[in-house]
């Protein structure tokens, strides 16, 4: 196999169009064990790429380096996020940040961030499937105000005032320390 520089790497990952090329070179940065996520985000965001083939090479480097996974899935899902297809790529994106909060299940960020891919005109991805995640969530995250406040949110945008005020203030309870647990005044 060859081996292919970190410069030659980075300018095929941001720039080739030819998948054969790009896959060569990924798999050349495996084996010298690169684990480098900037130059794997330049892999994900060449616009040559499919959605399949962009998953190919996520899913593969989730499997390679363990460590990264977090980190990759959570790329992937902003990928997703804000690309658009034929198909609904919100859909791809949760499906990525379900896979992170697997792995980091009491990091907030990959249930707060799927939230932000919830379009309420078209109701994608549906809003049951989003709660559902925050849900799970809510079991793991140690803060729960701002899983709280991000349902409030998304019931708001749905027009359900009833369950939007409920977790509102919910979030405002989590937020606030019982008097003894406040710091003391400086």
């Amino acid at each position: 196999m060859h081996l292919y520089s970190l410069d030659d790497i980075r300018k095929t990952f941001s720039s080739s169009t030819d998948f054969n090329e790009i896959f060569d070179v990924f798999q050349s940065a495996v084996a010298q064990q690169i684990k480098d996520v900037e130059l794997y985000r330049l892999l994900f965001w060449n616009q040559s790429l499919t959605a399949d083939e962009i998953r190919l090479f996520g899913e593969k480097l989730a499997a390679e380096f363990h460590d990264l996974a977090f980190d990759v899935y959570l790329w992937l899902a902003s990928v997703f996020e804000v690309t658009t297809a034929t198909d609904d790529n919100y859909e791809l994106a949760v499906h990525y940040y379900q896979k992170a909060a697997l792995i980091r299940p009491s990091e907030p960020d990959p249930y707060l961030d799927a939230c932000d891919c919830y379009d309420p005109d078209l109701n994608i991805p549906p809003l049951s499937i989003l709660l559902d995640f925050i849900r799970r969530g809510l079991e793991h995250v140690e803060n729960l105000a701002p899983l709280y406040s991000r349902m409030a949110s998304l019931f708001e945008l749905t027009g359900d005032t009833e369950q939007s005020d409920y977790y509102r203030r919910k979030a405002d309870e989590a937020g606030s320390l019982p008097p003894e647990e406040h710091p003391p005044a400086a």
